[in-house]
């Protein structure tokens, strides 16, 4: 201990010398002002709201279109896309690792960060230097969670009565303290030349910050899934970057390595309750029948919503974007078997959910309607797959390019045409009664057509297509179908053709209402 505190000492005069003693305590009150607010400040990225927290509050209340975050959105894509799985801080750029290592970085330069180590080593390694430390990096809660039972913590991490997303709130602090945590230790290793006793604070520091994992792990919060791949990601990452600090000496390097046991413990923890914790989640939405279908209370309900992409659908492909975020990590932290399991979880997650869909679809009273439910959906499962090509992670629908549709996309899209509007073209067809009947005969298919044709499009203007490519593509599919077949019908029978020409029933007019469908 005591060579430890001749190290802290020569530490934390490193930045200190050319502070003035009269003015260190008026510091120290502006420090703990300036950079606990500035953490607080650095915003959890909107593609993470979007992802995970978002999807079940702000999306299923809002009735928002996928358009904005499906993959008709560029910056959407670029969120997934531009996840390089070959970079060092793989899924840390998601997490405001920038503004935090900036951060990070100041309260060395300050000085802080090494008065908080000697602090650490003067007190004999209590914990009270720590509960300083951790309050300025606005996690001082975790200490409450390390003096409750296990079942205790899982119960007050998944508590919401204090706020309806306290959890979020709680997974955001931690990633930003651990961020922080591991910057600092980092950056003093530089410059101190592997001196043990940043290990040491280190060491403790993640330590006590670790019991969060198995807090998460006991909690029976809605969002837990989501938590539990947002902390993996963390773990990981900090995995990464502790093992590629350049240490020499022996002492330091053993210190390190049990702190990369540590988290590659938490993190083994964390992937081994995730198949089950999937399999909570994928018994809850097989089971749940009415939600799905036709619970007018649900705005998402496939019959309410007009086959719109379901919040259900969108949060699963969270899970899935998540679980690929969290298989890079893995990989480039070293966790292998880690990695190998997510991957199999994630084929897993993207086969079922294929399944799921046909078989939501099959609850539909309307067929059309069922078509339509699946085109969409399969269609945003396509949209985020395809920005997830590029990592080589097994994608079984990983096969679409522009407005080239997947070849279930495909059917699903000429299914609900020959229902919907095969059966609207069959009012035209010629029949075989004698020359003397076929003009009253035509005038009677005629008005049947009008009629269907009507029907058809009354029903399902409000039905949903919220992709402004599918939608396009859908039209123009529709109207290729049903008005040439009707031109024809028209010229084969002058008299009718004369009766319709410039009113309501003309191509052009039918044409136009064509284009006015699936607006919602």
């Amino acid at each position: 201990m005591a060579g430890l505190t001749a190290e802290t000492t020569r530490l934390a005069s490193i930045h200190l010398a050319s502070v003035p003693e009269e003015t260190s305590s008026c510091f120290a009150e502006l420090e703990h002002q300036s950079y606990r607010d500035s953490i607080r400040s650095v915003a959890w990225p909107e593609c993470l709201i979007s992802w995970g927290w978002g999807l079940s509050s702000q999306y299923r209340q809002s009735g928002s279109s996928y358009s904005s975050i499906s993959g008709t959105s560029s910056s959407y894509m670029s969120n997934i896309s531009g996840y390089s799985p070959g970079s060092p801080s793989a899924g840390a750029a998601d997490l405001g690792v920038e503004e935090l290592t900036e951060i990070a970085h100041k309260m060395v330069s300050d000085g802080y960060t090494q008065r908080m180590v000697q602090a650490f080593v003067s007190n004999g390694e209590q914990d009270g230097s720590l509960k300083t430390w951790f309050a300025e990096l606005d996690i001082d809660w975790v200490f409450q969670l390390s003096d409750k039972s296990r079942d205790d913590c899982g119960h007050q991490v998944g508590d919401k009565s204090a706020s309806p997303s306290r959890l979020q709130e709680l997974v955001e602090r931690w990633s930003r303290a651990l961020i922080i945590i591991v910057a600092s230790v980092k950056e003093l290793v530089a410059a101190v030349h592997e001196t043990p006793t940043v290990g040491q604070f280190g060491k403790a520091s993640i330590s006590a910050m670790l019991v969060f994992v198995d807090a998460i792990v006991h909690t029976d919060d809605a969002e837990k899934l989501l938590a539990m791949l947002h902390v993996y990601i963390c773990i990981s990452n900090a995995s990464h970057n502790i093992s590629t600090m350049q240490v020499t000496s022996s002492d330091a390097q053993m210190i390190f390595n049990e702190i990369g046991a540590l988290l590659e413990r938490k993190g083994n923890k964390l992937v081994g309750s995730l198949s089950k914790v999937m399999s909570d989640v994928k018994y809850t939405l097989m089971k749940d029948k009415g939600r799905w279908t036709i619970d007018t209370r649900d705005s998402w309900a496939i019959t309410a919503g007009g086959g719109e992409v379901h919040n259900k659908t969108r949060l699963m492909m969270d899970y899935i974007v998540l679980m690929r975020k969290s298989h890079a990590s893995a990989r480039n932290s070293g966790q292998i078997h880690d990695a190998a399991k997510i991957r199999d979880l994630l084929r897993e997650t993207i086969d079922y959910l294929n399944d799921l869909l046909v078989r939501k679809s099959k609850m539909c009273t309307d067929p059309s309607l069922g078509y339509m439910f699946l085109l969409n959906n399969s269609y945003y499962v396509a949209q985020v797959c395809k920005a997830l090509i590029s990592l080589n992670v097994y994608l079984p629908c990983a096969h679409h390019h522009g407005l080239k549709l997947r070849p279930e996309c495909e059917k699903y899209m000429d299914s609900y045409i020959e229902i919907s509007w095969g059966q609207v073209m069959s009012c035209l067809s010629e029949s075989n009664f004698p020359r003397l009947l076929r003009r009253r005969i035509n005038n009677s298919s005629l008005a049947k057509f009008q009629s269907a044709f009507h029907k058809t499009c009354m029903t399902q203007r409000f039905w949903k297509v919220p992709d402004p490519q599918l939608r396009h593509l859908l039209r123009k599919t529709i109207a290729k179908r049903v008005i040439p077949g009707y031109r024809d019908y028209l010229k084969e029978h002058p008299e009718l053709e004369k009766q319709v020409s410039g009113g309501r029933n003309c191509p052009e007019a039918l044409e136009e209402m064509l284009g006015q469908l699936f607006e919602g």
